[in-house]
């Protein structure tokens, strides 16, 4: 019975005119309403699906995947949408591990999101419920819409598997089935659905055929629609993963492979120049290989002058963080870490130490670092790539009266130098292969911590002065506080709670 009522849907919708989607920009009924959207066709603004395989490719795959895909893209342009789509499953997802496949949720939904309509986007959000349709995987779509867009229902296609691996095939699947039982559920009331789509070929489509009304989006309005501003994100992007730092189209694409080599042995210059020579040497040249570092520090009467024994916590964007501390006040420090590959340990050019994350060892080893000389620690323990600043660890608040808070901020254009599932050795390399990479480091007025003069600290007091270094440094650089951490992150990007131990090859286990 229902499926007869649907086939005779399917009938009246294609005799259906199409309606402008400009006349359901305005209007106001569609609290009630259930809103069924082509993602490619009318959510993201660019037509092309390649930069998001791209991505899959090279962070899923590896650099070799990501250059096969490149090669073969001309003769993508010259066969039908569903032969390119199928040509860039296989090559992405063939012999790739579906547990260790956390493209789709680590680094997928930024670049997404970057892509949104900000039209399409009121449209959306003035709906009961959404139902996103895709002709992508739904294991690349899936994160994005549901965490990010608070879509309820994405139907997209199925991955086939091989005892746990993907086999770069998709299931020939008939989307009218999850019509059919969405519909019998009465979890969708088809006299309260309207379609918007961005092709006549998706009428067609079960879900399509079951709207009272349709909406078409063309490629003229999309070029004319705005980008979706962050503030206005239902969720906050907080967290994102993977190595590439700006959209991977044919050309920036090709620029990438063409600047490896050359990055590549710029990289192993300015690691040999940080490592080698001394600060009033090294700076120089660091900067005239495209290195670029500002920094700004309050004026200081003598009796605030330390010669040592100062507490610098700063908020934590890279490994080089300390480094670049020290490069700014010109002189060596000791550095407080987590978790450190022995790759980087070897290439620090100052002294590094681990901390056990046993509250009173760590306070007795830094008291005694103290003792020798000046320390710098990240209260926050895990690096942050956007304007956000996790909760700070008060472990440092009760180490010294006077603490320095520096306020830190990075730039990059190609490679990010941060990962959370990959290989943290990489990260110094990294970074230094970006063409130009740029620190901003600024040492702030100093937070003083009144209860340790007098000899004991509250839990309370501790909490306080780590949460004012956070505040005063979140200020200056218009970073948000929250009350997340390490494990917050590696939860949504590893699937784990970021152990700090490392494996031999400098991959986080």
């Amino acid at each position: 019975m229902v499926r007869k009522s649907v086939s005779n849907i399917t009938f009246a919708t294609r005799l259906f005119k199409y309606q402008s989607f400009h006349s359901l920009l305005h209007r106001s009924d569609l609290n009630d309403h259930t809103l069924v959207f082509d993602v490619e066709g009318t959510l993201l603004k660019s037509s092309s699906m390649f930069p998001y395989f791209m991505l899959v490719a090279f962070e899923a795959g590896g650099l070799l995947r990501a250059m096969v895909l490149l090669l073969v893209y001309p003769f993508i342009c010259l066969v039908d949408d569903e032969t390119s789509l199928k040509i860039m499953v296989m090559i992405c997802f063939f012999g790739i591990k579906e547990d260790s496949c956390r493209v789709g949720r680590a680094v997928l939904p930024k670049l997404f999101l970057e892509d949104v309509g900000s039209e399409m986007f009121e449209v959306l959000k003035k709906c009961r419920r959404k139902v996103g349709l895709s002709k992508l995987p739904r294991v690349m779509v899936e994160s994005f819409l549901k965490e990010y867009l608070e879509v309820d229902f994405v139907v997209g296609r199925e991955m086939k598997l091989f005892n746990g691996f993907y086999v770069g095939l998709m299931e020939e699947r008939n989307c009218m089935h999850d019509n059919l039982d969405l519909v019998h559920d009465g979890k969708i009331n088809c006299s309260h659905m309207i379609g918007v789509s961005g092709s006549e070929k998706q009428f067609g489509h079960s879900f399509f055929s079951s709207c009272k009304e349709v909406y078409m989006v063309t490629e003229a309005e999309k070029k004319n629609w705005k980008t979706l501003a962050k503030d206005k994100y239902p969720k906050p992007l907080i967290f994102h993963d993977g190595r590439l730092a700006f959209k991977p189209t044919p050309l920036t694409t090709l620029a990438l492979f063409t600047w490896v080599p050359c990055g590549f042995f710029i990289a192993l210059i300015r690691i040999i120049i940080g490592v080698s020579l001394p600060y009033n040497i090294s700076s120089p040249l660091l900067a005239f290989t495209g290195l670029h570092l500002t920094t700004s520090e309050p004026k200081k009467t003598k009796d605030q002058q330390k010669l040592k024994g100062n507490l610098y916590a700063c908020n934590h964007r890279t490994l080089l963080d300390p480094l670049y501390l020290a490069f700014t006040l010109k002189r060596d420090l000791v550095a407080v870490t987590y978790s450190l590959s022995k790759m980087s340990e070897i290439l620090a050019p100052i002294k590094t130490v681990r901390l056990t994350r046993n509250r009173d060892e760590d306070a007795e080893m830094m008291k005694r670092l103290l003792k020798d000389g000046d320390l710098v620690v990240c209260p926050e323990g895990t690096t942050c790539r956007e304007a956000y600043l996790l909760r700070f660890s008060p472990l440092f608040s009760e180490l010294c009266e006077e603490i320095v808070p520096v306020a830190m901020d990075c730039g990059v254009t190609m490679f990010h130098g941060t990962t959370a599932g990959g290989l943290k050795c990489l990260d110094p390399l990294l970074f230094m292969m970006n063409p130009t990479p740029c620190y901003s480091v600024q040492l702030l007025e100093n937070v003083s911590s009144p209860s340790l003069r007098s000899g004991r600290m509250s839990e309370e007091a501790r909490f306080e002065v780590a949460n004012e270094v956070s505040r005063k440094i979140g200020r200056v650089l218009g970073f948000e506080c929250t009350t997340l951490n390490r494990k917050d992150k590696y939860l949504v990007l590893a699937g784990n709670e970021g152990a700090v131990s490392t494996t031999k090859t400098g991959r986080t286990v």
